[in-house]
C-alpha cells in the first residue's frame, strides 16, 4: 500500500471508500465502510472483497473487467447483504487508480433511506388505489350473490328430492364466492389493543404450522431478549405472521429452512412517521426467491405465484400490519427471501 498516500481526507469522508488490489484483496478502508458494513479495520484489511459482505448486486466479473480494460463503472441502486443480514441499497462507484501496482477505489454511498421513503409513499398509493377497487367490485358482487343465493334457497324446498342436486350446487357455489368476497373486503373487526410478548405471538404460530410441517422443512428461531412488550392485537398478529411463514412453508416446496428473527430498531420511519423505537420481526426462507414480475404487486389482492393460491395471504397481512401503524417490506433472490415487518413500540391504534 506504500503507493498509496494521502489517505486523511478519505479518513473524514462519509463515503465509505475501500481500496482493493488485482487480486481484489483490500488495501484500504475508511471508518464510514466499517460503519456501513459493521467490520472493523483489522478484519477488513488482507481479506478478500467478497469475504466481507454476504451478497452483492455488483457482480465480482465487473471488479474483474474494470481492471482489464482500465475503466471504472456506477452501479445505482445496487442491494448489499451484510454479513449480519442486513439488506442495504447503495450507490457504487468503481474506479482504477493507475499507478505503479493498478488498484481499484470504490465508492459506497447509502441511499436506502431515501429509497424506502419514496417506495413506500409510492407503494402506498398503489396498494390504496388497487385496495378501492377490488373493494368496490367486491361490493357490487356480494348484492346480487346474496339474491341469487336465497332465490335457489326458496326454489330448493320447493323441489323434489331428486330435482335438489342443482339447487344445492348453486347455493355452495354462491356461499363458496361470498366466502372470497369477505376476504376480498379484508378485516374489518377493530379489537382492543394490550401489551404483549410478541415471542409468545411468534411462539404460537410455530405450533400451529408445526402439525402440518413437512419432514424436510426446519424452522430456527432467534430472538432478541432484549424485546420489550407491545401494544397490539394478538390475533391479528398472529394472522398477519401467520400468513407469510405460510407462504415461506409453500415456497419452499416440503425441502428447506425457514429463520424468524426478532430485534430492536432505533429511530425508524414508517409510513412517513418518525418511530423512536420499534421492533422488526424478518422472516427467512432459503426457496426459489419470488418471481420478478410478481414483485411490484405482491400485496396487490388476488396476486399469487401459486396455481391454487387466491392472492390474498400477504394483502391481508399488510392491512393487519397497517393498522399497527408498522409496514411489511421484502428482499427477494433465489436461494434467500426476507419478510420484514417493523411495527412501532409505541403507536395509537389506527381506526
Amino acid at each position: 500500500m506504500s503507493t498509496l498516500h494521502n489517505v486523511s481526507i478519505l479518513e473524514n469522508m462519509v463515503t465509505s471508500i475501500i481500496i482493493v488490489d488485482q487480486q481484489l484483496n483490500i488495501c484500504y478502508n475508511n471508518p464510514a465502510a466499517e460503519q456501513l458494513l459493521k467490520l472493523s479495520t483489522k478484519r477488513m484489511v488482507g481479506s478478500h472483497l467478497t469475504s466481507v459482505y454476504h451478497h452483492l448486486s455488483s457482480s465480482k466479473q465487473l471488479f474483474e473487467q474494470s481492471f482489464k480494460t482500465e475503466q471504472g463503472f456506477t452501479d445505482n441502486l445496487a442491494t448489499l447483504i451484510c454479513l449480519d443480514l442486513r439488506s442495504v441499497t447503495v450507490d457504487l462507484c468503481v474506479s482504477p487508480l493507475l499507478q505503479e501496482q493498478p488498484f481499484l477505489l470504490l465508492e459506497i454511498r447509502q441511499v436506502d433511506q431515501q429509497q424506502r421513503i419514496s417506495a413506500e409513499m409510492q407503494q402506498m398509493t398503489q396498494q390504496q388505489l388497487a385496495k378501492d377497487l377490488v373493494k368496490g367490485l367486491a361490493h357490487e358482487i356480494k348484492n346480487p350473490l346474496g339474491g341469487l343465493r336465497g332465490a335457489a334457497q326458496l326454489l330448493h324446498r320447493q323441489l323434489s328430492d331428486d330435482s335438489k342436486e342443482y339447487t344445492q350446487m348453486i347455493m355452495e357455489q354462491a356461499d363458496r364466492l361470498n366466502n372470497l368476497v369477505e376476504r376480498l373486503l379484508g378485516p374489518n373487526k377493530h379489537h382492543q389493543h394490550s401489551k404483549h410478548n410478541i415471542h409468545q405471538v411468534l411462539e404460537k404460530i410455530v405450533q400451529l404450522v408445526s402439525f402440518e410441517l413437512p419432514a424436510g422443512i426446519h424452522i430456527e428461531r432467534d430472538y432478541d431478549p432484549s424485546i420489550p412488550d407491545i401494544s397490539i392485537d394478538p390475533e391479528q398478529i398472529q394472522q398477519a405472521l401467520l400468513n407469510i411463514i405460510q407462504n415461506a412453508i409453500q415456497a419452499l416446496a416440503k425441502q428447506g429452512e425457514i429463520k424468524i428473527i426478532t430485534r430492536v430498531a432505533n429511530q425508524l420511519t414508517i409510513n412517513g412517521k418518525r418511530h423512536r423505537l420499534a421492533i422488526e420481526i424478518k422472516i427467512l426462507d432459503n426457496g426459489p426467491g419470488i418471481p420478478d414480475e410478481l414483485r411490484q404487486t405482491l400485496f396487490y389482492p388476488m396476486v399469487t405465484g401459486r396455481a391454487e393460491g387466491t392472492g390474498l395471504g400477504l394483502s391481508i397481512a399488510q392491512t393487519l400490519i397497517q393498522q399497527h401503524q408498522g409496514r411489511v417490506d421484502f428482499i427477494s433472490r433465489p436461494g434467500y427471501t426476507e419478510f420484514n415487518v417493523t411495527i412501532p413500540v409505541n403507536h395509537e391504534k389506527e381506526m
